[in-house]
């Protein structure tokens, strides 16, 4: 851990006990662990954001090529952008033929 050694440890500890004595010890303890804590909790909270962020994508992609089968679109071999250039071009044609 650090390259500390269990002497240097040990040193550290005791200093520390001089420092803010026997009593405020737990005290300093139960801060450091609720801060570690709220710490993972909002890495969760934004690992879980980032994931649903993904999940929209997903949905968008569907949407997409949904809309392109409707249509009688093909979508093999195309990316995304092309499938949704060729679905904005059929309906502007229909749009205008209406």
């Amino acid at each position: 851990m650090f390259g500390l050694g269990t002497g240097e440890l040990l040193i550290i500890f005791f200093i520390i006990l001089l420092l803010f004595g026997g009593k405020k010890l737990p005290e300093l303890a139960r801060s450091l662990g609720s801060a570690v804590r709220e710490f993972n909790k909002s890495s969760r909270e934004e690992s879980a954001e980032k994931a649903y962020e993904g999940s929209d994508e997903d949905k968008e992609r569907e949407a997409i090529l949904e809309a392109a089968k409707a249509m009688g679109i093909k979508t093999e071999g195309k990316s995304l952008k092309e499938i949704a250039e060729e679905i904005a071009k059929v309906a502007e044609k229909k749009v205008q033929t209406t």
